[in-house]
């Protein structure tokens, strides 16, 4: 494909304008309509960034005959079903994080994605970052071995607010959300498939009706082991670092920062064309859709994820 990639950014919330300055810098790439649930609120971010469309249902985009592909920044519940919705109208599809919450709903995706051949890729972010790169160019090269990944994920959230601090109208989940990041960058790094899944909670929150915190056990086949903590109640730092200890270093990741265990910052500018993820997530969505490949982080690659996160679930229901 030489032509122009023209894109629809549904869901433009907090993170749907984290793509659209990413896709700024990538040539070749148009994006010709922007979907939200508030329409004045998306007219106005269509203006900002130049794009021609503006509307409230995802039905709206797919219509556009022109349209070559979606990415789709909507509440985790609408994920699975968006998806396929741009699968049946023959739109490749990038969908952030998480790909389902559900096993079913996960399963269903990758099943029509195989159907179709199009380009269905998940917003698994730790896999772009420059920082996380950097260190699984060096395991690729046999130079560093992961003994254990130290995570905590971080975030004050007792009330339903998104990452602009602005109210939501869905619930974040600690599992099928922000441990999909860990889980899948755990097995990514480590090389191999996780063999034991060990999780436990602390008490539902009386309105949101999630778990606040969580912790999560995880053992790769290589004998690799991950240590993950998760809480909504952190008053303090907030975000995910990373922690990789190895045979021959330990890395601290923070985003797309790098540290060495003794807290010195590592130049990893050099890693890829941009120290942005998100606009590194999105280069290799459009150079999938080019070149005809499954991408990075394609659905089918995140699937063994989710069907962790589905047997993390349900030992959490029976405790």
């Amino acid at each position: 494909m030489s032509k122009t990639i023209k894109v629809a950014l549904i869901g433009a919330g907090a993170f749907g304008i984290k793509h659209l300055d990413g896709i700024k810098n990538i040539d070749g790439v148009e994006v010709v309509s922007v979907i939200g649930r508030d329409l004045a609120k998306t007219q106005e971010v269509a203006k900002q960034y130049g794009i021609a469309h503006a509307g409230t249902d995802l039905s709206e985009s797919l219509a556009l005959k022109e349209l070559d592909a979606v990415i789709l920044c909507t509440p985790t519940q609408m994920h699975a079903e968006q998806s396929i919705a741009c699968l049946k109208a023959g739109k490749h599809v990038q969908v952030e994080i998480p790909l389902a919450d559900t096993l079913k709903g996960a399963e269903e995706v990758v099943a029509l994605q195989k159907k179709t051949g199009l380009v269905a890729m998940v917003g698994h972010t730790r896999r772009f970052n420059p920082s996380h790169q950097f260190v699984h160019k060096r395991i690729a090269a046999g130079e560093f071995n992961i003994q254990q990944m130290d995570v905590q994920t971080y975030f004050f959230r007792r009330t339903n607010m998104n990452a602009l601090g602005q109210p939501r109208s869905w619930t974040d989940h600690l599992l099928w959300h922000h441990a999909a990041h860990t889980v899948d960058l755990f097995a990514y790094q480590a090389g191999g498939e996780i063999v034991q899944a060990n999780a436990v909670q602390g008490p539902i929150h009386p309105t949101l009706g999630i778990a606040m915190d969580m912790s999560i056990q995880l053992k790769s086949s290589t004998g690799a082991i991950c240590t993950l903590s998760l809480s909504f109640n952190n008053d303090g730092p907030l975000g995910t670092f990373f922690r990789y200890i190895g045979d021959s270093a330990t890395y601290v990741a923070r985003y797309d920062d790098l540290f060495n265990g003794k807290e010195e910052k590592i130049d990893v500018s050099k890693v890829a064309v941009s120290m942005n993820g998100i606009e590194l997530q999105d280069r290799e969505f459009f150079a999938a859709i080019r070149e005809g490949r499954e991408p990075n982080s394609s659905v089918a690659q995140v699937l063994p994820c989710y069907k962790v996160l589905h047997q993390l679930e349900q030992q959490l229901n029976k405790a």
